[in-house]
Order: C-alpha cells, then sequence, then structure tokens
C-alpha cells in the first residue's frame, strides 16, 4: 500500500488502531503484559511478577524479562502502523527480578530507514536495571491496519 502520510502522521491518525493492536496481543495478554505508552519509536509497558514466573532459584525467569522487552520491541518498531518484524536481539541480564515485583521496560528507537531500524531496551524493577537488550528490526512495505488517505 502506498500512502502520501508521513509516519507521524499515521501514527497520529491512527495511534487508537495502533495501540489496540497491541493490548490485544495474546502472548502479551497472556502474562499480563500492559502497555502504558506508545510514541513514535518508542513504547513501555510492565508487568506485574507471579509465582510461576519463578524459575528454580526462586527469582524471576529469563524468559519472562525476554518476553516484556521483546514486546516493547515490537511495539516501538510498529509504532508507525507499518509492519516491521525482529532481525536480531542481544540481551544482558545484571540483576535477578524479584517475586512480588513488578518489573518494566521502555524500547528507545536509536535510528531507522528505510528498511532497519535499531532500538535500546531497558527493563528495571524498583529502579534497578535487570537487563538491558539491542535490537534490530526489518521494515516491510505493508501497514498492518487500514489506512485511507
Amino acid at each position: 500500500m502506498i500512502t502520501n502520510l508521513t509516519e507521524q502522521e499515521i501514527h497520529e491518525n491512527y495511534y487508537d488502531d495502533i495501540f489496540k493492536h497491541f493490548v490485544e496481543e495474546p502472548y502479551a495478554r497472556f502474562l499480563g503484559i500492559k502497555l502504558q505508552d506508545l510514541g513514535l519509536g518508542t513504547a513501555t509497558a510492565e508487568l506485574e511478577i507471579q509465582d510461576h514466573m519463578l524459575n528454580s532459584h526462586g527469582t524471576v525467569h529469563g524468559a519472562v524479562i525476554f518476553a516484556l522487552a521483546d514486546y516493547v520491541f515490537a511495539a516501538a518498531c510498529n509504532s508507525y502502523g507499518k509492519t516491521a518484524v525482529g532481525l536480531s536481539t542481544t540481551v544482558q541480564f545484571m540483576a535477578p527480578g524479584l517475586k512480588g515485583s513488578k518489573i518494566k521496560a521502555k524500547a528507545i528507537e536509536e535510528k531507522k530507514n528505510h528498511r532497519l531500524s535499531w532500538y535500546k531496551i531497558q527493563i528495571e524493577s524498583e529502579g534497578e536495571l535487570l537487563a538491558s537488550m539491542e535490537a534490530v528490526a526489518y521494515r516491510k512495505n505493508n501497514y498492518f491496519i487500514s489506512i485511507e488517505d
């Protein structure tokens, strides 16, 4: 689809549809991830840790931390309404998440061009940095929302 709208105009005009798309993401809903903010190339979400999200050491499983980071990465790179898919991620785990805590992730776009975009994601709990992720997305031609000029 070709449109005469800028990416910013698409984000602004179709914000509710884009936001809803990520609020209704099945795996995020299953985990209980709550999207808090969605900007141009940015996203913030939070997750309350449940007992079933712990590993054998009694701390938050790395897969749960990764899932939250991956979710905000997906929301940020798709915030323009154009379909984007992950190409690569690198995660550094720095501190354990604890039972009963809330973890929060924020993705920030560092750069984008026609086909690629780069992100930094930080995952925190109680003001402590638990993990960081660097991620790259591939930007497709199609939009996942219906756009009318």
